[in-house]
């Protein structure tokens, strides 16, 4: 999507010049996106990380940009480029471009439309300095490729013994039959997601920040609402999010029922559009991070502590952090967490259990929408709920197609009573609940959606909880407003929050109103 040549002319205004030789890398894999630059004469072509040469038969040249939509996060490049010609680019500091792209919309739309397309084109084409070499025998490298598949965070992914495999770790001198991870062809020893993810420039320190307006913690549909609007508004805003942006809801398949989508959405397409326009109006993402603690700061604000120690000051703090699933109360779970036990069923999860039998506990809507998924790609799915039927917990027209699918078999009034296998799961044990007897059944995955749990343990003695943890607010706390809390400039949306419809579309429209709370909060109340 060309710019207009006034756009052109108000970039070149606020950049400077910077020439490249021909061969010279522009950026390299892990460098920060600090800078927009604008091909003004030359060629600049992407690299593959893996070979060194040219990734993609076309290139950047005069009136072309580079970037992707991580710079819009302040994130790092995620593969090299370099110039084939002698080029010349005009270069504009990332804060001063994204003031641009606030005063000149049209700009803005075109900018970001081109850098959403690369990204998505990176993530489908697996093209990134981020290499998985034998993910489907570690488990840590299991969890790393769900996470960075959630996130939409692109990976290339590669078997253990082939001959690219083989190739990329005798040059990173490491073993050739052990699961690695390699970045810009170097191991990466720690390959936990958080390490990943401040590789990646997802997970920027805080520390000295200054003061934000409000602090959303939780990056599910409620609380993505919230920061495309704080946004929207000109509040300085930043979502702290523990996992996956886009919550349960980003972990599901296919959601049929939300308005605007007459053929459906999947949860995770639906969290990136709404992270992107957050992103473009100008709020923050750090991830994974938790919130810890918090305390009343000086001059009404408050203070966030983070699981690493790091603490951000904000006037506001807008609690969206949802629920999640329970865990089932039997011995080996954790062995095989990631192993063949998952909470979510997404692509990734479907390839592990190709062919095989899998097992879902739940009876919601997340359940049926998983079971509806999965049984085009699995050999069948059994579905096992305590009560007697779905039509309580799942929508109707949900529940009608489970009933009629083929490939999927409810068993009512049935639990997990144990789970077997080596390494992975390979098999479960399931109990009737009304008279003790057991069977067993070969499971290549076991997918737990059951229970609610409110993630609300750092907010003990700060706000007014129920007896369950479920954030109390509006009449019941003594509140003036739907959302607020017992304590002032907190507020609770989402699941977290007692009494809410647990849909999507009610998190997204709790998540948009209550930024009209914190403006007045924060345009009103803390006002001298």
């Amino acid at each position: 999507m060309p710019l207009d040549e006034s756009h052109l002319d108000a970039i070149r205004a606020i950049g400077v010049e910077r020439c490249y030789a021909t061969g010279d890398m522009v950026v390299r894999p892990g460098d920060p996106m600090i800078e927009f630059m604008l091909v003004e004469d030359g060629d600049v072509i992407l690299l593959d990380s893996q070979t060194g040469g040219q990734s993609t038969p076309g290139s950047l040249k005069a009136g072309q940009y580079l970037g992707e939509i991580a710079f819009l996060n302040g994130g790092v490049w995620s593969m090299g480029m370099r110039a084939a010609v002698d080029t010349r680019v005009v270069v504009v500091p990332r804060e001063d471009m994204l003031a641009l792209m606030a005063r000149v919309p049209e700009l803005s739309d075109r900018i970001v439309t081109v850098f959403a397309g690369r990204r998505r084109r990176i993530f489908e084409n697996d093209e990134s300095a981020l290499t998985l070499i034998g993910a489907d025998q570690s488990r840590d490298l299991r969890r790393l490729e769900s996470f960075a598949a959630r996130n939409r965070i692109a990976v290339k992914r590669l078997e253990l013994g082939s001959d690219e495999a083989c190739r990329l770790l005798g040059e990173a001198e490491c073993a050739l039959d052990i699961p690695t991870a390699l970045f810009a062809g170097k191991q990466l020893t720690d390959i936990t997601p958080r390490a990943v993810a401040r590789l990646l420039g997802l997970d920027m320190p805080l520390t000295g920040e200054g003061l934000f307006d409000v602090a959303i913690v939780g990056g599910g549909p409620a609380g993505i609402a919230a920061a495309v609007y704080a946004g929207a508004e000109g509040l300085r805003g930043i979502v702290i999010e523990n996992e996956v942006i886009g919550g349960q809801a980003g972990s599901s398949s296919r959601i049929e029922n939300y308005m605007g989508f007459p053929t459906g959405i999947s949860g995770g397409d639906l969290a990136w559009r709404g992270e992107i326009q957050a992103m473009r109006l100008g709020t923050r993402f750090v991830m994974p991070r938790s919130v810890t603690g918090i305390a009343r700061g000086p001059d009404e604000t408050w203070d966030l502590t983070l699981d690493d120690g790091e603490t951000i000051q904000t006037k506001t703090v807008v609690v969206a952090t949802g629920v999640q699933y329970r865990r089932l109360p039997i011995a080996r779970l954790e062995d095989f967490e990631g192993a063949g036990v998952y909470y979510a069923a997404t692509d990734m999860e479907a390839r592990f259990c190709r062919d095989r039998h899998v097992a879902i506990v739940g009876g919601g809507n997340s359940a049926g929408q998983a079971a509806m998924f999965l049984a085009r790609v699995t050999a069948h799915v059994h579905v096992l709920i305590r009560k007697d039927n779905l039509h309580e917990t799942m929508s109707a027209y949900l529940s009608s197609r489970l009933e009629h699918e083929p490939a999927i078999t409810i068993h009512p009034y049935t639990e997990v009573a144990a789970l077997d296998g080596e390494t992975t799961l390979d098999s479960c044990r399931l109990r009737d609940t009304r008279d003790g007897t057991e069977r067993h059944i070969d499971l290549g995955g076991l997918f737990v959606m059951i229970g609610a749990a409110p993630n609300t343990g750092w907010l003990e003695g700060v706000i007014d909880l129920n007896d369950k943890g479920f954030v109390l607010t509006g009449p019941a706390v003594g509140a003036a407003t739907p959302f607020g809390t017992s304590a002032p400039g907190i507020f609770g949306v989402g699941d977290v929050r007692l009494g809410s419809v647990k849909r999507v579309a009610s998190g997204v429209g709790e998540g948009s109103v209550v930024i009209s709370d914190v403006w007045n909060y924060v345009n009103k109340t803390l006002q001298p």
